[in-house]
């Protein structure tokens, strides 16, 4: 059985935080309680408007992490020095518009292969595992594949949209979609992760994949830890995966 891991994004700790203009809640710290609870990873998303996630919290989870940080950014020449300076255990490339709330879609890989192959070449020089959040969709899966990187994250979204929706035969063949480019994109030697939307009631299906080596959840997390706390959320979530995991 391979292991799964996750990883907690920490983003709308910063989003309650930049509601105020305060110096709390503080994501270093859920950075950290995510880790004492079992967090394999953090994520983080430095968008360019800086709406939750800042340059400074950077500095600080580079400096404060035992667990590697999944650094998330637009494929802009800001970002790329940005990261290069870190120099985070790994870069995700992901969309960004300035009027979304939240990740809408994946990278459109295919038809930016030159530009993005050659933006992510120096990440992978400077030893940054590249990893690219795409649609469960074969043509951007080989476009990921022949620019180089060594991950890619299928966008979760429209199948627990789905389920939210309670459009139950949508949800189920966006499920098989994401199944099938699992399975392909491992067969092309990439390694599979996947995220978004992630819940206590749709994470089990998805990480019973056997290639998904990672889940990247932060939203519902952040959101029932108002509730329970950040530790008993991620422990749940970390036990329905397991279990999903082992009875695949």
């Amino acid at each position: 059985m391979n292991e799964l891991r996750l990883g907690v994004n920490i983003d709308h700790v910063a989003t309650v935080r930049n509601a105020r203009g305060s110096a709390y809640p503080d994501p270093v710290r859920a950075a950290k309680l995510a880790e004492d609870a079992g967090a394999d990873g953090i994520t983080a998303h430095l968008r360019e408007d800086r709406r939750h996630i800042t340059d400074g919290d950077i500095d600080r989870l580079m400096e404060a992490l035992s667990v590697p940080l999944n650094f998330e950014m637009a494929a802009t020449d800001e970002m790329q020095k940005i990261a290069l300076r870190h120099n985070p255990h790994a870069v995700c490339i992901v969309p960004e518009k300035r009027e979304e709330r939240t990740t809408e879609g994946g990278l459109e890989v295919a038809r930016e292969e030159n530009r993005l192959a050659h933006f992510i070449a120096p990440l992978a020089e400077a030893g940054c595992r590249v990893s690219i959040f795409i649609a469960a969709d074969a043509a951007q899966i080989e476009a990921a594949h022949r620019i180089g990187a060594a991950v890619v994250e299928l966008h979760t979204g429209a199948y627990c949209d789905f389920h939210a929706e309670g459009r139950f035969a949508e949800r189920d063949t966006e499920l098989e979609r994401l199944r099938e480019m699992s399975t392909f994109a491992h067969s092309l030697g990439l390694e599979v992760h996947a995220g978004h939307g992630l819940t206590f009631d749709t994470v089990a299906p998805i990480a019973a994949f056997p290639e998904v080596r990672e889940l990247n959840i932060g939203h519902f997390l952040i959101g029932e830890a108002i509730f329970v706390g950040l530790k008993p959320a991620i422990a749940e979530m970390r036990r329905i995966m397991d279990e999903a995991r082992a009875g695949q």
